[in-house]
């Protein structure tokens, strides 16, 4: 397993990171355990979730996730694990979550004293905020609309209640998630304006079928020392393979929730699946190992958050750490990318 520090730290991450928004959906709570031992026997140290998990969002499993988590971190050397969680942002159906989250002093404080609780810890060691409270470009939206009458907490005293958490020790540092080149730098120009805990981290999506990260981030990303943690290097599971020539395996995500993922749904998603299904095949490699691979060789990205639903997913996904692409491959890949650019935003 290869080791990088999150920029600016001292915390050591693998370039593997366990996602876990499945865990209380479709892994129970011995499944999801399972997979944290072996992901930990495989080199894997960091650990990504959420207050919303399990997803798809239902208030019934809100919480569960971490809930998992924190009965396996019990027996656990908690100073061996990197573990990573997120304040949800507002969202109309999010009534369940302090009657509709924000990023405001009372809400942030409530979310992280949640978290904490639910994964029987003494402190996060990344704590990011899911998805920005203003209304911008995200979660598939490729078009911007401007509001101009938008109101929502201002930077600073969102920065201000990170910093009263990271003084208490309650989070070690902080990071955002479905950000936008713009927000990015405003956090930090607050941070430095007013010596303020800076961002180390984005989390946002970026697979083969999804490189809008390069446009404008990937370069703050570097510049910037903020480490890009992408999600849904597969897609949501499309590239793993198992969908391809219109297959619906039983239990697989979007067979059960069809609807949920609309954001990968365009047909030349499709398409550009099977094209980079072609290429992994003709260079005897795996889909999902390939796709990646891909992912792990980006300059700007410091961990790749993969998941998984089966043990045989998990190691497949964990081993792809260890593939090094040929050029030729690399090529084919930008070829495919050019046919068909960012499908699935």
């Amino acid at each position: 397993m290869i080791y990088s520090n999150l920029p600016g730290t001292q915390v050591k991450v693998s370039k593997i990171c366990l996602g876990t928004m499945n865990f209380g959906e479709q892994n129970t709570i011995q499944q999801a355990h399972r997979q944290l031992d072996v992901a930990l026997e495989m080199g894997v140290n960091f650990i990504d979730t959420a207050e919303l998990y399990a997803i798809p969002i239902k208030a019934e499993t809100q919480g569960s996730t971490e809930r998992f988590i924190g009965e396996w971190l019990k027996n656990q050397d908690r100073d061996k694990i990197v573990l990573a969680s997120k304040a949800a942002g507002p969202m109309p159906i999010l009534t369940h979550i302090r009657n509709v989250p924000n990023f405001s002093k009372n809400h942030l404080i409530e979310a992280v004293e949640g978290s904490l609780k639910r994964l029987h810890t003494d402190y996060i060691d990344l704590y990011q905020l899911h998805w920005p409270e203003r209304a911008t470009n995200f979660f598939g939206t490729l078009g911007y609309t401007h509001k101009s009458d938008e109101t929502g907490t201002p930077f600073k005293e969102v920065l201000e209640t990170l910093q009263s958490l990271v003084e208490q020790g309650k989070i070690r540092h902080i990071g955002l998630s479905n950000e936008t080149p713009w927000g990015l730098m405003q956090f930090l120009w607050h941070a430095q304006k007013y010596n303020l805990p800076k961002v180390v981290s984005i989390q946002n999506p970026y697979s083969l079928v999804n490189r809008t990260f390069e446009v404008g981030l990937s370069e703050m990303s570097i510049r910037e020392e903020v480490g890009c943690l992408p999600y849904s290097p597969l897609a949501g599971g499309l590239l793993s393979g198992k969908y391809l020539s219109g297959k619906k395996p039983e239990g697989a995500r979007y067979t059960l929730y069809p609807n949920y993922f609309s954001r990968y749904s365009h047909p030349n998603t499709t398409l550009a699946v099977e094209a980079y299904g072609d290429l992994a095949q003709k260079h005897n490699l795996s889909l999902a190992q390939m796709s990646l691979a891909y992912v792990n060789s980006r300059d700007f990205v410091t961990s790749n958050i993969i998941g998984a639903t089966t043990e045989q997913q998990l190691r497949e996904n964990i081993l792809s750490s260890q593939i090094v692409l040929s050029e030729e491959v690399l090529a084919g890949i930008e070829e495919i990318h050019l046919k068909y650019p960012n499908p699935a935003p």
